[in-house]
């Protein structure tokens, strides 16, 4: 199926073939027919599975269809960050290029003018932050009255976030007479109750985290100790003829630690996380795609919304401790018909991870073996007396090559990166 099969009119194709669009993905297959019928729509998807076209393309034919010319906003769609409310705002208007229909977004962080003053211009198509639409609610510049479309996405991030009290203020401010689509990457209990206050009959639709694990991403796990990650990633960047690498970071300052000692070993980058300033976070962002910079270390909610076209390599510095994160980490390389490799550092602490994370995509992730840094597993934590902290320690012996797990298989590839992969599944691991 091609989306000439989807009905679409001739601006949004023209837009589609400009943009290079052929093929919809699977959430945009099963999608995009249940919004052009009117139907309200409960999808659970990871980001990188082409949601943003799944719900744009069919609200922007039904504005279209439908349309009324009045100077009032007809689609909300509410999103976490400001850096995936800017990558929605610019999907919408690359869709809707060839149509007279006007975008705009806004979030926080930077001051309000320019904002205010876009808004002034009545767009059809609102994207936002929480927070600053409620602020700008409050003062008067934006109504939801004659909202007709209304799209919350990226749910579980919300509720993280804690954004939930701002997220049902605004439910309550939106006309009981629309459609709605919800959007999350998870669906625990708190999810289904916040849809069920948004949604009325929904029709449903999951695209399954290994479905929504690109194919042609090569995954790779490098055993490595805490102490040795800063030195093996810079090992594989300067090995590796990447121009752009995205390493993941679990916090905002391991984000800004990981910078300064890449700096110091003269590879450039920059960090993109919460406590960063909106022009900051921009600035990384945009000399990250222009090539200016060659790594980008982000932290996961910041790294929402990053969308970076023929991107071949992603690094998870620290594992997540939730599963289904990693999967959308993974998920930023290998997109359409591109390639992809995803590697992972795993210290002894992170083990219980990386046990979760093999069982939610229902595989091993292939080992690296044989690299300088390998960490042979034997980092344990010491049982802390009453009102200690654990305290760690390693054993003074390495196993020899004929008791390791990972040495000796007639198995084991070579890496591109020096070490040796490991194709069967390894105990050790857990």
């Amino acid at each position: 199926m091609t989306f000439n099969d989807l009905g679409l009119s001739e601006p949004i194709l023209k837009a589609l073939n400009k943009l290079g669009y052929q093929t919809p993905t699977p959430i945009q297959h099963q999608a995009i027919p249940i919004v052009l019928n009117g139907d309200d729509l409960l999808g659970c998807a990871q980001t990188g599975t082409g949601k943003t076209a799944a719900f744009a393309i069919p609200i922007i034919e039904r504005l279209i269809a439908n349309s009324v010319q009045n100077s009032h906003i007809k689609v909300l769609v509410v999103t976490p960050t400001r850096e995936l409310a800017i990558q929605i705002y610019e999907s919408f208007r690359d869709y809707s290029q060839f149509t007279k229909l006007r975008t705009q977004v806004i979030f926080g962080g930077v001051k309000q003018g320019k904002q205010t003053d876009a808004l002034r211009k009545r767009p059809d198509i609102l994207v936002a932050t929480p927070g600053r639409l409620l602020d700008l609610m409050n003062q008067g510049f934006i109504s939801l009255k004659d909202i007709q479309y209304a799209i919350l996405d990226e749910a579980d991030q919300m509720l993280d976030m804690g954004f939930i009290h701002d997220i049902k203020k605004i439910i309550a401010k939106l006309p009981p007479n629309r459609q709605s689509l919800f959007f999350s990457a998870t669906m625990p209990q708190s999810i289904v109750e916040l849809s069920g206050k948004i949604l009325g009959n929904p029709k449903r639709i999951t695209i399954k985290p290994q479905q929504a694990t690109a194919e042609k991403v090569e995954q790779q796990l490098y055993f490595v100790s805490k102490g040795n990650k800063i030195k093996l990633l810079a090992q594989l960047i300067n090995q590796n003829a990447a121009p752009a690498v995205l390493v993941f970071s679990r916090t905002k300052h391991g984000a800004n630690n990981i910078v300064k000692k890449l700096d110091k070993v003269g590879i450039k980058g920059a960090a993109i996380h919460g406590n960063k300033s909106q022009g900051a976070r921009q600035n990384a962002l945009e000399g990250f795609k222009e090539g200016n910079l060659q790594v980008l270390v982000a932290t996961d909610i910041a790294a929402r919304g990053i969308d970076i076209d023929k991107l071949s390599l992603v690094i998870n510095y620290d594992l997540p401790n939730v599963p289904e994160t990693y999967v959308h980490r993974i998920g930023r390389t290998g997109r359409a018909s591109a390639s992809g490799i995803a590697i992972s550092f795993c210290e002894g602490s992170e083990r219980p991870y990386l046990k979760d994370i093999e069982k939610l995509i229902k595989q091993k992730v292939p080992v690296i073996t044989g690299h300088e840094f390998e960490d042979d597993g034997t980092e344990i934590i010491l049982e802390p007396q009453r009102g200690q902290r654990p305290a760690r320690s390693k054993q003074s012996k390495r196993p020899s090559q004929s008791n390791s797990p990972h040495k000796g298989s007639e198995n084991q590839k070579k890496s591109p990166y020096r070490g040796r992969r490991s194709s069967s599944s390894n105990s050790s691991r857990s």
